[in-house]
């Protein structure tokens, strides 16, 4: 996309974090902004702040997880604004399975990451695709991923299962998109550490998927490192130039890129994996982004 001024971008977690960030920086751009998220008090305020600053928003308490609370976001979005331009599937849970061992991570974890990390995504493009698509008009989507999408290892991996997904899903939409010479790009964000809630993502967890979390083992082993954390708006700023600049991998940090290449040339070479230590990757990103 070159052109922003008077276009219409739709954000899901769009109340905090990299959400609010990327509905601000569009907005700053000219962009009209449906936010939606599904904590409707820090909805509310987020809409609030943003339109005493000149912004023209639309609120939307919004479930991810669920595909008709998506069809009736993007249903308001075509009767307010006629139409969509800019996606940014940004609505994302972190369960608390930092340290333990896969096999340990109870089934409501899983059903919970993937409900919003993944699920989230595909309820979003099957929503607002064929709305875009019809349209004929200059697009782009961005889903947002993680770091923990592209490296592995043993910590993290109910959440970084569910972001690998979103990684897959991510280029096979751009490669379809390529496929039907169709006027909408894609971009995937992998972020590293970046100062957000979700961490504390637990708040927004459904009652019904709460289980019983972590072992109790495994919960004293340190807070995770923010303080040197990337800050929202400067992700925010890395996507706005990756939509303008038609790119597809948006990486926030260079620290993991050895990592990354290790895990790429075990893969070429046909040989066993040697993972980094999860908490020693934390510490680098912190200091590193």
């Amino acid at each position: 996309m070159k052109s922003f001024k008077d276009r219409v971008a739709v954000i899901t977690g769009g109340a905090s974090g990299i959400g609010r960030a990327m509905a601000e920086r569009f907005a700053a751009a000219g962009m009209k902004i449906e936010l939606a998220d599904v904590e409707p008090g820090a909805l509310n305020r987020a809409a609030r702040e943003m339109r005493a600053a000149g912004h023209r928003v639309l609120a939307v308490r919004t479930d991810v997880s669920k595909a008709a609370s998506v069809a009736a976001l993007a249903r308001k979005a075509m009767a307010a604004f006629g139409g969509v331009h800019l996606l940014c599937n940004n609505a994302g849970v972190y369960p608390p399975d930092r340290y333990s061992p896969v096999w340990e991570a109870p089934l409501e974890d899983w059903q919970w990451a993937f409900d919003v990390n993944l699920y989230g995504i595909v309820h979003g493009i099957r929503a607002f695709m064929p709305l875009m698509l019809a349209s004929g008009a200059e697009g782009h989507v961005v889903n947002t991923a993680s770091l923990a999408g592209i490296i592995s290892g043993s910590g993290s991996a109910v959440y970084g299962a569910s972001k690998h997904a979103v990684v897959r899903l991510s280029e096979a939409m751009y490669a379809s998109l390529r496929e039907q010479r169709a006027k909408i790009d894609v971009s995937v964000l992998c972020p590293g550490m970046v100062q957000t809630g979700i961490y504390r993502s637990q708040r927004n967890r459904p009652g019904k998927l709460r289980g019983v979390g972590v072992p109790a083992k495994y919960r004293s082993l340190g807070e995770i490192p923010m303080q040197n954390a990337m800050a929202p708006a400067e992700v925010a700023e890395q996507v706005f130039n990756a939509v303008r600049r038609r790119q597809f991998y948006v990486i926030t940090t260079t620290s993991f890129d050895d990592t990354i290449r290790d895990r790429m040339e075990s893969i070429l070479a046909r040989r066993n994996p040697v993972f980094p230590n999860i908490r020693s990757l934390s510490r680098r990103d912190s200091k590193a982004v």
